[in-house]
């Protein structure tokens, strides 16, 4: 049997059975660049070397690695953490000069997603001490808090596998969280109790449930790459991408399979080849070792050094064969996990509303005879302005001996190369009061090229897809806008047609000529609108049957009516 859970609250599944496979060789490249502060003492930098790892779902070949320094290290040393992380560190005396690490790997990965079968009863029994260590709780995984505990025996009351209650936890975080790049906090209650977070506090907040109740779950660090993958599904293609840069995620043990990747932003029981496994650990400030900058300073010495990551890397060979069908229960947002057979409750979720009725010519009609008087905006609003994130670090702070030291962050550049020949992509959003409107406001980012860009705006056809056509908006030159090191709005003028939308659906489209470089800035998941919200194109699509798994930022600009 497969076994998906749903709470009986839920009103749209967006459960996705996978099937199929990927395999990879991925030719890594991190070229880390520090430039030390005046008065530094001494400059000491951390890495942790990558194993190969095998699982069920994931496996992970490491082959080549070789770390090189521009400036020859006063010391090098290697040893093992408690975790089984390989640590290198190496120091400067008195650096006066740029130090560039250079990391360089093969990674041969693969993903195969297969039925799998697993028979471990829950509560889990018999466990080894090395796994019990992955019970413990800290400040960021705060397993023996008591509303953590009171949550997670709630969800799991019914459990009687080690799935079931893995997956209704895990279909709580889903649904429960909100993706944003910069979290106030990082840890498992800041997470539960505003509903938002980044890829630690996801990574946490599961943790820190499952620990609860008594299954292991260890924290991983490693990198993602951007390039994007296809999902056949019966009635068109998911392509699903992630940013390039560091991840968190989690490894759960199941006494039958072992340790097995989850993704609780968004896969279960896998994660794709896309992925680079690096550290694990008790949660995120212990996986602290790869990318940390210790230093010490002459005394009355200010400042800080001054820090560059750039990660590129290539597929030299990828070969994806996916396939997904969507079921009729699960979390109101996208989860994808291969089939699982296992016992299991099996709660099917409502019906999907029903879409807004059409509005009627009589219905434009007392539009326009309304007064629009009331400013209004709405969209997905919430990203990290003008943030070069190249150049982007955690605070620095006093450690012990004297030291000071940085961190490794997670803030990572998730955006779409939107100008691309041959493709066109469109955001819906939905309106739940009439406008007159005036702007649609995208994040954008400027690199280069000439030409114009506009947006189009759609209504939806009823199916949630861009239908008829009702307006464009006025042209932006790429010449006039304004360069900044990172994503900022750019509002596209609707100032000569000022359509009059009724409530409804609607999609925004960008257009463009000549030969921009441009990316548009996109949030993990749908924080806003609905999951088939998200669409593209090719110059051989007769329909917008492509979807994606994020939200562009928009904003939509324009008078309401108080009526």
């Amino acid at each position: 049997m497969i076994i998906v859970l749903a709470s009986a609250a839920l009103c749209v599944a967006e459960n996705y059975l996978i099937n199929g496979g990927q395999e990879s060789q991925i030719n890594y490249r991190m070229v880390q660049t520090v430039d030390p502060a005046p008065g530094t003492q001494k400059l000491i930098l951390s890495f942790v070397i990558p194993e190969t790892f095998s699982s069920p779902t994931y496996n992970q070949n490491i082959s080549d690695f070789e770390i090189t320094f521009s400036l020859q290290p006063s010391t090098r040393e290697e040893s093992t953490d408690e975790r089984g992380n390989k640590i290198l560190r190496v120091s400067w005396n008195r650096p006066n000069q740029s130090v560039q690490s250079i990391i360089q790997m093969v990674a041969r990965n693969r993903t195969a997603l297969q039925a799998l079968q697993t028979n471990a009863p829950f509560p889990l029994t018999s466990l080894t001490p090395e796994q019990k260590v992955y019970l413990g709780s800290s400040k960021q995984v705060p397993a023996n808090n008591a509303e953590i505990i009171a949550i997670a025996r709630k969800l799991t009351q019914a459990s009687n596998t080690e799935f079931d209650a893995v997956q209704q936890i895990l279909t709580y975080v889903v649904d429960h969280l909100q993706y944003v790049l910069v979290p106030q906090s990082y840890d498992a209650m800041y997470s539960l109790r505003t509903g938002k977070g980044n890829c630690q506090n996801y990574s946490h907040l599961a943790a820190a449930l499952m620990r609860a109740v008594g299954i292991p779950s260890r924290i991983v660090n490693g990198i993602t790459l951007k390039e994007p993958y296809d999902v056949r599904l019966p009635n068109g293609t998911l392509t699903l991408r992630m940013a390039q840069g560091r991840h968190s995620w989690i490894e759960v043990y199941f006494p039958d399979l072992g340790w097995v990747p989850f993704d609780p932003q968004q896969t279960a029981l896998y994660v794709s080849n896309r992925f680079v496994r690096v550290e694990i650990g008790l949660d995120n400030e212990e996986t602290c070792n790869d990318g940390l900058i210790r230093w010490t300073q002459q005394q009355g010495a200010q400042g800080q050094p001054q820090f560059e990551e750039l990660i590129s890397a290539s597929l030299t060979a990828d070969r994806v064969n996916l396939s997904a069908e969507k079921q009729n229960y699960g979390p109101r947002k996208m989860l994808l996990l291969p089939p699982v057979r296992a016992s299991f409750t099996k709660v099917a979720a409502a019906p999907p509303p029903e879409p807004p009725a059409p509005q009627k010519q009589a219905a434009v009609r007392t539009l326009r005879q309304m007064a629009f008087s009331e400013p209004y905006s709405q969209g997905n609003l919430e990203f990290p302005q003008n943030i070069d994130f190249g150049s982007t670090r955690g605070p620095a702070q006093k450690v012990d001996g004297g030291q000071m030291e940085m961190r490794k962050n997670f803030m990572v550049e998730t955006s779409e190369y939107v100008t691309t020949q041959g493709h066109q992509y469109a955001q819906t959003f939905i309106l739940n009061n009439p406008i007159k409107l005036a702007k649609v406001g995208l994040a954008l980012h400027k690199f280069g090229g000439d030409g114009q860009l506009w947006v189009e705006l759609y209504k939806d056809d009823g199916k949630g897809k861009p239908g008829e056509y009702i307006a464009t908006s006025e042209y932006i030159s790429v010449a006039q806008m304004k360069f900044s090191p990172g994503y900022d709005w750019f509002d596209f003028n609707f100032n000569t047609a000022n359509p009059l939308l009724p409530q409804g659906r609607y999609w925004i489209a960008l257009g463009f000529t000549g030969s921009p470089i441009i990316n548009w800035f996109f949030s993990y998941g749908k924080p806003v609108g609905p999951e088939d919200g998200t669409r593209y194109r090719t110059m051989f699509d007769e329909t917008w049957s492509r979807s994606l798994s994020y939200e562009f930022n928009y904003r939509i600009i324009g008078m309401s009516t108080s009526e």
